[in-house]
């Protein structure tokens, strides 16, 4: 399992327009792949998921991936995260 710590920077947070481009970019890998947010997890290919955990600028979230892509899933939602000012 791989997993990485992002921070949320945008002032907006994780809100929908950008969610849904982590979610699209998630639903590109078959590796499961969570979000981990204040002690609630969801997976990143549901958009609900994502948008039901409404993590605010300046939370700290936790992508794990599982499977043969996982290395390359959290690069690519890392990318789109540092793309989308959205968190480093």
């Amino acid at each position: 399992m791989a997993e990485k710590t992002f921070t949320i920077t945008s002032d907006a947070g994780l809100h929908a327009r950008p969610a849904t481009k982590l979610v699209h970019k998630a639903s590109q890998f078959q590796s499961e792949i969570t979000l981990t947010f204040n002690g609630k997890s969801v997976n990143l290919k549901s958009i609900m998921g994502v948008m039901s955990l409404g993590v605010p600028k300046g939370s700290q979230i936790v992508i794990q991936a599982e499977g043969n892509d996982a290395d390359a899933a959290l690069e690519g939602i890392g990318s789109v995260l540092k793309e989308e000012n959205l968190g480093e």
